[in-house]
């Protein structure tokens, strides 16, 4: 079992940043692929960026490309979400979520998810 805690969410003026932090309870974090995803009010979850177990892929979903940096800390167990140039639209609850030898990519299964962490963006 793996437990995830995010943190860094937070209320900003468009065009801030904010970065998001994941801490992982396992000790075979670099085994994961880590991703984030988001779900605004009314809306389904959405894939928002990923980070293969082994450190060679990366994903973005296209709404954030050029704005979010995922990056992962394997010894410290963590992944960051770092969130420039945000827009109103970027307001949701932001989850973290675990997927063992995984690719990092939107399509897979992620087995295990944080309880979320509030992002608020004002125009």
């Amino acid at each position: 079992q793996v437990q995830l805690v995010e943190s860094g969410g937070g209320m900003v003026q468009a065009g801030g940043s904010l970065r998001l932090s994941c801490a992982a309870s396992t000790r075979i974090f670099s085994r994961y692929a880590m991703g984030w995803f988001r779900q605004a009010p009314a809306k389904e979850r959405e894939f928002v960026a990923g980070y293969s177990w082994n450190g060679g892929d990366f994903n973005y979903a296209d709404s954030v490309k050029g704005r979010f940096t995922i990056s992962r800390d394997n010894a410290k167990n963590t992944v960051h979400l770092q969130m420039n140039s945000l827009k109103p639209e970027d307001t949701a609850v932001y989850f973290c979520a675990a997927d063992l030898y995984g690719s990092g990519r939107r399509d897979r299964t992620y087995e295990y998810w944080g309880q979320g962490t509030q992002v608020t963006v004002s125009s």
